[in-house]
């Protein structure tokens, strides 16, 4: 099979509760709906990103399709994912840049020159693990550890949608009700609708939000004026990169955390679809190392493949690599739109963090359905232990200081969970 000859598959076959695999497709026009949702899973979070580091969101955006792109041909096509802005930059790029936190980022060249550092050494790891293979992956990273790992990145971002994202008691409510209509999409629904639960609620949530605030007056109101001052088409603004040793020192050992979230979005995949994606790990750290290379060489953030995008399709049991080829390309042309950005960038704040808590809680149980499919026996100390410690490492957030390197939550988790299991697995 090339890498652009999906097998066509009716939506019949989701009706019957089966899944559309990574070498399948839906019919055009639904691959395209599809699309549209995965883009704007990750949308909030690509955007709020470059925004909290001084960055361009437009340029984020659009090197977050380019580097989709990326991916997906050094992948052959075989691995179902997206690419967007890392969090795990924004802690050593506000280090390196010293940057205030409004407004554009004066030093964002010694960043970009960082990050592009950080991305060859990334590739370099990718070319290791192609060549040496990847049964030292399966010897470190045993389900309980995979399903652990996977559940702590869903648990870890919890707190941004719960304590950032509602600013009011009205606030938390309209999360309250944009989780609830998700969740009756979901249920209530049948056929494709059912398939675009987050597009679907995150739509109904936002009329009822409007209704209540710019009809009512209840709380802050949708404000359309940025959707109408916007043009429709206007170049990103670029920024070329700076090499210095102090900031490359400073945001290279990042490549330590996107190694782990790219092992645990492989893992999470390989256990929804059913297919061991394995041997496309080394590519798939290629892949992302070029992306963020490319990235940075423009203006554009560091980029890891999205947990957004897994939690859509775990819901949605689409996992066709066509989706993230059109959701690549939209999000290259909405780079190119400051009106499609004011027009995303209008949702309101509540309902984007109702739509998150639901993703993140479904990444989370992707965790758990690994500890399920592959029936861990938790009266095993030594699986207890790991799962238990791993799990509120990450959750709370546990940060491991390295001299000016700062080890946040979901590496900690990561690495915490590997090193607790080869520790504990020597005692047999």
């Amino acid at each position: 099979m090339g890498m652009l000859d999906w097998t066509e598959k009716s939506s019949a076959v989701l009706q019957q509760g089966g899944v559309i695999g990574p070498d399948e497709r839906l019919p055009w026009p639904l691959t395209s709906a599809m699309g549209v949702q995965h883009v704007i899973a990750m949308f909030g979070s690509t955007v709020l990103a470059p925004l909290l580091m001084g960055f361009d969101p437009n340029v984020a955006i659009l090197m977050s399709g380019i580097g989709t792109l990326i991916f997906f041909v050094i992948t052959g096509g075989k691995v179902p994912s997206y690419l967007g802005s890392s969090f795990s930059f924004i802690g050593v790029v506000i280090a390196a840049t010293a940057y205030a936190g409004k407004g554009p980022n004066a030093n964002i060249g010694v960043a970009l020159g960082g990050i592009i550092a950080c991305g060859a050494v990334y590739t370099v790891i990718g070319a290791i693990v192609q060549s040496a293979g990847t049964h030292w992956i399966e010897r470190f990273m045993p389900p309980v550890v995979t399903g652990a790992v996977v559940a702590v990145i869903g648990l870890n971002l919890a707190g941004i949608p719960v304590k950032n994202m509602a600013g009011s008691n009205f606030d938390s409510w309209m999360q309250v009700v944009t989780f609830v209509s998700v969740a009756l999409v979901a249920v209530m629904t049948r056929g494709m609708l059912q398939r675009l639960l987050i597009l679907a609620g995150l739509i109904v949530a936002s009329a009822i939000y409007a209704l209540l605030t710019n009809g009512l007056g209840w709380g802050k109101p949708i404000d359309v004026s940025g959707i109408a001052q916007a043009t429709w088409l206007g170049l990103p603004s670029l920024a070329a990169p700076v090499f210095t040793a102090n900031a490359m020192l400073l945001i290279v050992p990042v490549v330590i955390i996107l190694v782990a979230e790219n092992l645990g979005h492989i893992k999470a995949v390989t256990a929804m679809t059913g297919k061991n994606l394995d041997v496309y790990m080394g590519r798939a750290f290629i892949g992302d190392g070029l992306a963020t290379m490319v990235s940075g060489s423009a203006g554009g953030t560091g980029v890891t493949t999205y947990a957004e995008n897994i939690g859509v399709m775990a819901a949605t049991k689409i996992y066709s690599t066509a989706v993230f080829v059109v959701a690549a390309l939209i999000a290259v042309v909405l780079g190119f739109s400051p009106k499609f950005g004011a027009l995303i960038q209008a949702i309101p704040l509540p309902v984007m963090g109702g739509v998150s808590i639901v993703v993140f809680g479904l990444i989370a149980i992707a965790g758990a359905k690994i500890w399920v499919a592959n029936q861990v026996d938790f009266s095993d100390n030594k699986n207890l232990l790991v799962a238990a410690i791993t799990l509120v490492l990450g959750t709370g957030d546990f940060t491991l200081k390295f001299g000016q390197f700062a080890l946040g939550g979901i590496g900690t988790a990561t690495f915490g969970a590997i090193l607790l299991y080869a520790l504990l697995n020597r005692q047999r």
